[in-house]
């Protein structure tokens, strides 16, 4: 229906593709509502693949394998360092020992207690701010995943490095 309008209920039905020298009929096959997947496109087997080999793995599954693979070579307690970033309060103690069984939120939740203590309970601590978490100052890990996985794959001298903001720092 083109036109709406009472006035015009000739050319409501009207196609202007019919009559309009603008909208000439097309010769073109009408393109199928529900086309065949099997006439329509060669399904190759990744197998076949010369370039990809293999279907890349998301960086959770990524490190629940690589936790849960090798126990033997995460140490029941890992080290983490502290740094701040930009206007973020210095920590008097950085260097904490934390179970690699925890998750990343128990060390989130443990950088917001020392940070209340060290401003003093108030500022923005107080008022609901948050603090941004990054390991090795490169991307801000889930709150679920789990500490001796990550020490694991992004240790450095042995530490997990975790640098925090007052406010988003690395993009």
């Amino acid at each position: 229906m083109i036109y709406t309008s009472p006035k015009h209920s000739i050319l409501r039905n009207l196609d202007l593709r019919k009559c309009h020298p603008r909208y000439p009929p097309s010769n073109s096959p009408p393109i199928p509502d529900d086309p065949n997947p099997e006439t329509t496109a060669l399904q190759l087997p990744l197998s076949a693949s010369l370039i990809l080999t293999s279907l890349p793995q998301d960086a959770h599954t990524a490190l629940a394998k690589a936790s849960a693979s090798d126990i033997d070579g995460i140490p029941s307690k890992v080290t983490i360092r502290f740094q701040a970033v930009g206007s973020a309060p210095q920590l008097t103690q950085r260097i904490f020992k934390v179970s690699s069984a925890n998750r990343f939120e128990s060390v989130v939740g443990f950088l917001t207690k020392k940070l209340a203590k060290v401003t003093g309970g108030g500022g923005e601590m107080a008022e609901g701010g948050g603090v941004f978490c990054y390991v090795n100052s490169v991307f801000a890990p889930g709150l679920d995943e789990g500490i001796g996985g990550l020490w694991k794959c992004f240790k450095t001298d042995d530490q997990l490095i975790v640098a925090y903001s007052m406010t988003p720092a690395f993009g």
